[in-house]
């Protein structure tokens, strides 16, 4: 299968790696992956902080960097929701209606892709550790993900899964709120940390890297013994046993 590849501007510029094991993922579940290096941002910082119009404008360039009849493959369940469910606020009955729909339709998360599209859940990952996995609200609330990224680390080698308490609960990060809600914003982050210890876990793992790099922010402050990994990095980690 031919997949087009959508890297969010956040992983493009802080976790340039994350992108590149994609990639590396993708291709050992057998797909050609095509990448349009013109694709920029899918427009949801500006939709959250409520400036539609600009909003309106990035969508527009992301609906015509990418084509209607392939399948396209993002590792950030929040941009995957937001041109999921978004878009149709931005554009709904305007002349690029149709195009968004099919977009819309095509798009995936990644742990999505492999599991119920591609029916693949094993790549060879080896890393040796306990860990608890976050539910981004995005892919809870946006994607309807929960078992798939589960199903995916429960087959990596050493790697010992134990489910923390409010998994489901917010992580604080939430775009302009941890900005704005500072001071929230960190209690959040200190009581998902804190869960996450609470289970003696050696790796928070999660699909979103916004949420991985606000906690890990936390745990660097206060020097915790616990570190943050997005699911692709921990899919294409030791690969030893293939």
């Amino acid at each position: 299968m031919t997949v087009e590849l959508f890297v969010p501007c956040f992983i493009d510029q802080l976790f340039p790696e994350t992108a590149f094991n994609t990639v590396k993922v993708l291709e050992k579940a057998g797909c050609e992956v095509v990448y349009n290096p013109e694709q920029t941002c899918c427009g949801q910082p500006a939709y959250n902080a409520g400036f539609w119009d600009e909003a309106k404008r990035i969508g527009q360039k992301f609906l015509h960097d990418f084509s209607t009849d392939r399948v396209i493959v993002s590792p950030s369940a929040s941009c995957t929701g937001m041109i999921k469910n978004a878009y149709n606020d931005l554009f709904t009955n305007t002349m690029v209606h149709n195009r968004c729909r099919a977009i819309q339709g095509n798009i995936h998360e990644l742990s999505d892709f492999l599991v119920n599209i591609l029916k693949k859940d094993y790549f060879g990952a080896e890393l040796e550790g306990r860990a608890v996995y976050h539910d981004s609200c995005s892919a809870l609330r946006e994607c309807r993900i929960r078992e798939e990224p589960r199903r995916l680390l429960y087959r990596v080698e050493g790697l010992e899964m134990v489910e923390m308490k409010d998994t489901d609960t917010c992580c604080g990060f939430g775009g302009t709120f941890a900005v704005k809600f500072e001071a929230i914003s960190s209690a959040m982050a200190e009581q998902k940390v804190h869960h996450a210890l609470e289970m003696e876990a050696d790796f928070i793992i999660s699909t979103d890297a916004s949420c991985l790099l606000h906690l890990q922010g936390y745990i660097d402050r206060h020097g915790l013994p616990i570190k943050t990994m997005h699911l692709v990095d921990v899919l294409a980690h030791g690969w030893g046993n293939i």
